[in-house]
């Protein structure tokens, strides 16, 4: 037996030889089944009845074949066969062989459902017509994310079918691709699509994993959201619905990209389901102390050990096939600190799994987004991982929401903010503070709310989580969420109230979208969506969940502001840059960054520190390769009440011309042009673009 479990040294040593083609391989005549357990005495095969999953049909056993990988050719295997295997080893600490315990293959590519955990592996063919469509390969300095759920973003659409209501087709219908367009995002990030599986905990609450954050396979598309007459036809039609979504949406030059978890499975803790790994090689895909208890840093009950080569591998060639096989185009990777962890249990950068998703031919020009955190020791790592990497910056998140919502919350009990405007307008120009200059501002991946928490609306109308429905007596969900209710909880008919919370949330859409980085809008919020004040709502698949369609005129009003900022954004390169300026030379690519008061004098230090000031003039200047030179001025107001600003003479600024103001409640298409030294009014907490010229 070969040293398997040691700690990974390189890349290259995932990619060694005798870890390629595990799972099936179809060939004339049959298929080849290799499968990769480093502590087993026998491996078998077992094909079952077409349509009875208890009737086993065939069995073949696996031999070994060398590196810790047991292999069997057989006519037996053949596209839309049902099989799984049976795996036997030594009863010792650490391991859990059961030779009677059916399993799932990990790299199936489809699955057929028996009942709550009892699971089979199907031969899928995964032959697709793509027609000459290709990814859209958007530059990440131009992407904007749309995060959303794909069961909930076309549940309730009246303009799909109900057939497809929640599925794949329906997330590629013409009416959704129309709301993705005319809404201006490049690339639709869906929560895992991967087959996952509800732990039984929920379950017996009557409530289900919606979210999907619980896998089950890491190669099989989530069959319960295909249309119920792919799902009836078998795994190999849900397969194909999958990619015929892909295609469509590329065709309308739209990004695809997938959230994934390979963190952690649905097997939980030791006494949790066993369906795949677990009965396979214990030992070798968990985490585990010498005593065999499991290491938990992702908060489900169990860790992949991405310091064994074959697990690390078997993330790998998922990875593959999505990018490659179903075309793909990037991966936000689940609590991706635990990936990054060696043989020690300890977080590096330089992990041999995360060195080879980023230098993996075979994933080149994949988007790779990193939730650079997990719930273990040494677990927050923003703004550690290495090039290549993008990630969810949640000091951005803070730091925005304390800006526009505590700080104001505050100031409103203590007569003043208790911070100034000089770490927001840090986070506003790219994090630099976070970042590096070899990775720049498109390393941030910024966010304001996510699916995970409060939407837009709620953290402007909530001081505190209502997550009772959950089963666990308000205890589950983030406790410090720096929102606030501008003076009620939840719904109310106060119009100034109302008024001031439409605003707030025009100010945290603005900030996010006017900011340096990628941006990523949670799905809904552009028309204020509500989950009436539940900040965890990972359990419940219905209407609280589900996107409506069905919105009031303010709701309308808002999505014009989001629309429009999304089209200024592209229009101003200035607001995108894809490098960190240096004071002291030209960076190609760069915005060249200035700082005015509100006397439109150069801010001092004394200024960009004191809590009693809270007004910034921004003023970035692009430093142009590919497109033309733009300059723009962003005025931001922390502060309720009202300011006079004099708009900042610039060398070379003629004039200034207004785009776009937070304190409007509908965007204006009048066109109004202010000369350096003019004095404007802004009104309290808010925000006013223009551009320079």
């Amino acid at each position: 037996m070969v040293d398997s479990l040691a700690e990974t040294t390189s890349p290259a040593s995932l990619l060694r030889s005798d870890l390629d083609q595990l799972g099936v391989t179809l060939h004339a005549g049959g298929g080849t089944l290799r499968v990769w357990s480093a502590h087993a005495r026998s491996v078998e095969l077992l094909i079952f009845d077409d349509t009875d999953l208890d009737w086993i049909t065939d069995r073949e056993p696996l031999a070994p074949v060398g590196g810790d990988v047991w292999s069997v050719t057989t006519p037996l295997l053949r596209p839309g066969v049902r099989y799984a295997i049976r795996v036997d080893g030594p009863h010792e600490t650490g391991n859990t062989f059961n030779p009677r315990t059916i399993l799932v293959e990990p790299y199936s590519r489809g699955l057929v459902n028996g009942g709550f955990d009892d699971w089979r592996s199907v031969v899928v063919d995964g032959s697709f017509d793509w027609g000459g469509v290709a990814k859209p390969a958007i530059p990440l300095d131009r992407t904007i994310i749309y995060e959303g759920h794909l069961k909930g973003l076309s549940k309730r659409h009246p303009d799909v079918p109900p057939a497809l209501h929640g599925t794949y087709a329906g997330l590629a219908h013409p009416a959704m691709i129309e709301h993705f367009l005319t809404l201006g995002v490049t690339s639709i990030e869906l929560l895992p699509v991967h087959a996952f599986a509800s732990e039984p905990r929920l379950l017996q609450l009557g409530l289900t994993n919606y979210w999907g954050y619980n896998t089950l396979n890491f190669f099989t598309p989530h069959a319960a959201y295909a249309t119920e007459a792919n799902r009836r036809e078998g795994p190999e039609a849900v397969l194909r619905e999958f990619k015929g979504m892909v295609k469509l949406l590329h065709a309308a030059g739209l990004e695809v990209i997938l959230d994934v978890v390979y963190n952690h499975t649905s097997e939980e803790a030791i006494g949790g389901p066993r369906t795949s790994l677990r009965g396979i090689d214990n030992r070798a895909y968990y985490r585990q102390q010498d005593d065999g208890a499991y290491i938990d840093v992702t908060g489900c009950g169990n860790s992949v050990n991405t310091s064994t080569d074959a697990a690390a591998r078997l993330i790998l060639d998922s990875l593959r096939y999505w990018a490659n096989d179903v075309q793909i185009d990037g991966f936000r990777f689940d609590l991706a600190a635990t990936l990054g962890r060696d043989a020690t249990h300890a977080f590096t950068p330089e992990h041999p799994l995360l060195r080879a998703i980023i230098d993996d031919p075979a994933l080149a020009g994949v988007k790779r987004i990193a939730e650079p955190w997990d719930v273990g020791m040494g677990g927050w790592q923003t703004g550690n991982f290495g090039e290549g990497w993008a990630e969810w910056n949640d000091r951005y998140r803070d730091r925005v929401r304390n800006f526009w919502l505590s700080d104001v919350d505050y100031a409103r009990r203590a007569s003043a903010a208790p911070v100034g405007i000089g770490g927001f307008a840090t986070r506003l120009a790219g994090s630099s503070n976070t970042f590096s200059d070899e990775r720049g501002p498109l390393a941030s991946v910024n966010f304001v709310t996510a699916h995970d928490g409060f939407t837009l609306r709620d953290l402007v109308s909530y001081d505190v989580k209502h997550n009772m429905g959950n089963g666990e007596q308000n205890r589950d969900g983030a406790d410090t969420n720096r929102s606030f209710n501008h003076g009620a909880e939840g719904p109310t008919d106060d119009a100034g109230i109302l008024s001031v919370r439409r605003k707030a949330m025009r100010n945290l859409l603005g900030t996010l979208l006017l900011s340096a980085g990628v941006p990523m809008l949670t799905a809904g919020d552009e028309f204020a969506r509500s989950q009436r004040g539940n900040n965890n709502a990972y359990c419940h698949d219905s209407s609280l969940t589900w996107l409506s369609w069905d919105h009031e005129p303010w709701q309308e009003d808002l999505h014009r502001h989001v629309q429009r900022l999304i089209s200024l954004r592209h229009e101003n390169p200035a607001l995108r840059p894809i490098r960190f300026a240096h004071e002291d030379k030209r960076i190609p690519s760069a915005s060249s960054m200035d700082w005015y008061d509100e006397h439109g004098e150069t801010m001092s230090g004394d200024r960009w520190t004191s809590p009693a000031n809270r007004t910034l003039q921004y003023v970035a200047a692009s430093t142009p390769e590919t497109e033309e030179f733009n300059r723009i001025l962003l005025i931001v107001h922390g502060t309720e009440q009202p300011v006079e600003v004099t708009l900042p003479e610039i060398e070379g600024v003629i004039a200034y011309e207004s785009l776009w103001s937070s304190a409007d409640e509908r965007p204006t298409d009048q066109i109004t042009i202010f000369a350096p030294g003019d004095t404007v009014t802004v009104e309290g907490t808010s925000m006013h673009l223009f551009r320079a010229t």
